[in-house]
């Protein structure tokens, strides 16, 4: 193990390169398909891997992580892994204390309060130092996925991040991180700032240790309106594109495919088509046809089953994909669902969902 974390080059020639190719446009034989949260608590196999196991002590450990991405993989045919890890590791690097309470969630033992509380944070993180083991983890898969399909590498948005560090958690609101971006818009920006140059080092970092796309969760983005988006979010999503591709040159690593997720963010479609991601990540709250008018020919669109859809019968989840696939189309386009999913929902109903893209979409492709 330890001889090719230092050194991951090497790798396994990737056998499955649909993904890759749909997220730079390029023409695939199937619309290529994932899942968010496609490792997790809905299989009985990732249950038992936990299950002694503290949460963030999984997320520390490459070898755990390795297995729990590996896990739908092994049921699935799916056409992209997604490291198993969590945005909360971004705030524990600046030196925040993060913890998983049963039933409650996420919880920062010493939320962000006053602008002062701003001096605790580290305002020099060595990702390397402080989140190595996500990049041994990244390393260390995709040498176990012996190049069935790419890897994808992640991260939280600025705006999402500091969201969590001010709430301390979960918030339906959200009332308090946004209460700064009123009452403390310099602050916020500092925040922001010093988030977003640790996400840009933390991104270039995964590409470093092996993941072949990147995407950056704004799950937070429907807290905001247009305004405050385009103030506080917007600019933070671009400038990260635009640093981790200047980095990625400048050490002369791969230029992956990168993918902005904004849940909730209709408002801002056609400012994340130029905000310099490959892919736009879309929920289920909007039509297929408006995002792709909105979004124009030269982004790929990720997306958009409502999670919720694989409770119906397998059959009508069939029917549903058909429906999604003609209203985006095959090409240009990466079949999801528009968030992740649940921890109750039946492994068989997420093979449906896999099975029906890519059967409907090489129908599609056919006629």
């Amino acid at each position: 193990l330890c001889s090719f974390i230092h050194s991951p080059k090497g790798f396994p020639k990737l056998k499955n390169d649909t993904f890759l190719r749909a997220a730079r446009g390029e023409e695939t034989e199937h619309t290529p398909v994932w899942c968010m949260r496609q490792a997790g608590r809905y299989l009985p196999e990732f249950r038992e891997t936990r299950a002694a196991q503290d949460f963030f002590a999984t997320c520390r450990s490459p070898k755990l992580c390795c297995e729990l991405t590996l896990q739908p993989l092994r049921r699935f045919p799916l056409d992209a892994a997604i490291i198993f890890s969590d945005i909360l590791v971004v705030p524990q690097a600046l030196g925040m204390e993060v913890v998983m309470v049963p039933g409650k969630g996420p919880t920062f033992t010493e939320p962000l309060k006053e602008v002062e509380d701003l001096l605790k944070l580290r305002q020099k993180v060595d990702v390397t130092a402080e989140l190595g083991y996500v990049f041994q983890a990244i390393t260390l898969t995709r040498h176990s996925l012996e190049g069935r399909v790419p890897l994808i590498g992640f991260s939280g948005a600025p705006w999402t991040l500091m969201s969590y560090m001010i709430e301390g958690g979960g918030s339906t609101t959200m009332s308090k991180a946004k209460s700064w971006l009123y009452r403390h818009p310099e602050a916020s920006h500092r925040l922001l700032r010093l988030l977003a140059d640790v996400i840009t080092d933390y991104l270039v970092g995964q590409v470093a240790a092996g993941a072949q796309a990147l995407q950056l969760f704004e799950s937070h983005a429907g807290h905001l309106g247009p305004e405050q988006f385009q103030g506080f979010a917007l600019p933070y999503i671009r400038d990260i594109a635009q640093a981790v591709k200047s980095k990625l040159k400048e050490e002369a690593l791969p230029l992956v495919p990168m993918i902005i997720f904004a849940k909730d963010a209709h408002y801002a479609l056609r400012d994340l088509a130029h905000a310099g991601y490959e892919v736009v990540g879309l929920d289920w709250t909007i039509r297929p046809q408006e995002a792709r008018a909105q979004i124009g020919k030269d982004v790929t669109l990720q997306g958009n089953l409502d999670p919720c859809a694989l409770y119906a019968p397998k059959e009508k989840i069939g029917e549903l994909v058909k429906k999604m696939l003609e209203g985006f189309g095959t090409q240009r386009y990466i079949a999801n669902l528009g968030h992740g999913l649940y921890p109750d929902m039946n492994p068989d109903h997420v093979g449906a969902f896999v099975e029906a893209v890519h059967a409907h979409s090489r129908h599609i492709n056919k006629h």
